[in-house]
């Protein structure tokens, strides 16, 4: 009896951290996604001098509707500052600057190649997150 108490104990326990983990990361974090924002942002980089590398502040993010759909379901919410949170971060880590404002606007539609997405970016002097039409 003792033993099967401590296995029942161990059960929900586990199932008590596998529930904290998912909260804490969730399991469809767009980490493909990420890493294509960090990538377009690194190869858009202009060294201008030792101290000042400038990348991109404006980002446009075509998010095929069923991903878009899976990441609000999951838990990421707004994604276009989720996004814009990450990139924002990762800009820091390498020392860039920014070319303005920095924003991710993302779009949810119909990808016809298949892919879950497609990023895009370019400098853009006094752009406004709220300029874009609201996600979704």
């Amino acid at each position: 009896m003792a033993w099967q108490s401590l296995t029942r104990w161990e059960r929900a326990l586990e199932r008590w951290q596998s529930a904290l983990v998912s909260r804490l990361r969730p399991t469809h974090e767009p980490v493909e996604l990420i890493d294509a924002l960090h990538q377009e942002c690194d190869s858009n980089a202009v060294v201008c001098s030792e101290s000042r590398v400038v990348v991109p502040n404006a980002f446009e993010v075509e998010l095929d509707s069923r991903v878009f759909a899976e990441l609000v379901r999951n838990g990421c919410g707004d994604v276009g500052v989720m996004l814009t949170d990450n990139l924002a971060r990762h800009g820091r880590r390498q020392g860039y600057e920014w070319a303005g404002p920095l924003t991710v606007h993302v779009t949810p539609r119909p990808l016809p190649s298949g892919d879950p997405y497609r990023v895009r970016s370019g400098p853009m002097a006094h752009v406004r997150a709220d300029a874009f039409p609201p996600e979704g």
